[in-house]
């Protein structure tokens, strides 16, 4: 489940209806009735924020958000997109990881998934992190 106050329209996250998964993207939110309009390959439908589930954020991932991977020598590795960084200590490292752009650094300490990394992309750098 996603809390319904973490999505914004253009998030990816997977959504849910008896026993099938889709992955999709935000369209709409309706606040009033807390529901989410999710676009899939399917077609756009509304669901309940309990619906829906993160995408785990991974490397694969990273790459759909075209973001460029740099090994360095001490084994860390760095995710660029313009002047935006993901830097992990190790391969995989995930679950701590600094995130920059220009002065506003930020040391995430535990796991995110796709949608929080769109948000935190979007606050720091005002504009829409999306796989175009």
């Amino acid at each position: 489940m996603i809390k319904f106050n973490e999505l914004q329209p253009g998030d990816y996250v997977y959504a849910q209806y008896e026993g099938e998964r889709w992955e999709g993207i935000v369209n709409e939110l309706n606040s009033e009735d807390k529901e989410v309009c999710v676009q899939t390959d399917v077609q756009d439908f509304w669901f309940k924020p309990e619906d829906l589930l993160p995408i785990p954020l991974t490397e694969g991932e990273l790459f759909k958000l075209n973001f460029e991977k740099e090994l360095n020598g001490n084994g860390s590795v760095k995710y660029k997109k313009g002047p935006f960084r993901i830097m992990l200590d190790k391969e995989d490292g995930f679950g701590d990881f600094e995130i920059w752009y220009r002065e506003d650094r930020r040391h995430i300490k535990q796991p995110i998934s796709v949608h929080q990394l769109q948000n935190h992309y979007y606050q720091m750098t005002k504009v829409e992190l999306g796989r175009n």
